[in-house]
């Protein structure tokens, strides 16, 4: 059986992209990171939604980013928008998926893995540089030549299956695959239980994307029955 590394962050397109790369016969190996987040549910996320879909290890690793700052996402000085806004948001991270993917690029020379899954997507998001078509592809043209598997002509591939797929599609691909969204967390700011604000960017577009599948939401939420 082929190995693949996956990123997982416990929200719903990291779970819907390891559920599909269990679905090609890959054994997963789940990486998730804790790079100064505001909270840790994502991450309790994570290691339900590694569990429940059988993914062969589930490792958590940590990149300080908080040490950073610069981001809504790391630094609690700086409030998590709640209007929609234009440009690059505030809720970006400086060089987050660059780190994450060069973790996980180490994983795989360890593990031996053929393919790194990254839940990245440049249709329904909030338009950071780092989720576009053009970051994957240059991450993987370093990827051939940074490292030793590279160089020994043991390609790894990243592989981003969600990247030109709506919120709605990725949703409908996950139900598809058994995937149970109640077991992830997408909110920016969620509580310690993982109860969703229900107003930031990632709230938003969770929320449209199940009213445009036609999907019933499970999201708890914290001012919501």
């Amino acid at each position: 059986m082929p190995r693949a590394i996956v990123l997982l962050s416990g929200g719903l397109d990291s779970a819907t992209v390891l559920a599909i790369a269990r679905s090609r016969g890959f054994e997963c190996h789940a990486l998730s990171v804790h790079y100064g987040q505001r909270h840790g549910a994502e991450l309790e996320a994570a290691a339900r939604v590694a569990a429940t879909l059988g993914a062969s290890e589930h490792r958590l690793m940590g990149v300080d980013l908080a040490g950073i700052g610069g981001s809504a996402l790391t630094d609690a000085s700086i409030p998590v928008p709640t209007e929609p806004s234009s440009g690059i948001p505030v809720t970006y991270v400086p060089a987050r998926n660059t780190l994450l993917l060069s973790l996980a690029l180490a994983f795989a020379e360890v593990r031996g893995a053929e393919r790194i899954f990254v839940g990245v997507n440049a249709v329904d998001y909030s338009g950071y540089p780092d989720c576009r078509p053009e970051f994957i592809a240059a991450f993987e043209r370093l990827a051939k030549v940074a490292t030793k598997a590279g160089v020994e002509g043991a390609h790894i591939a990243i592989d981003a299956p969600l990247i030109r797929m709506t919120k709605a599609e990725i949703i409908s691909t996950g139900l598809s695959l058994g995937v149970d969204f109640a077991l992830t967390v997408s909110c920016y700011q969620a509580d310690p239980l993982g109860r969703a604000c229900g107003e930031c960017d990632a709230c938003r577009i969770r929320a449209q994307g199940f009213a445009a599948a036609g999907a019933a939401d499970p999201t708890r939420y914290r001012s919501r029955a």
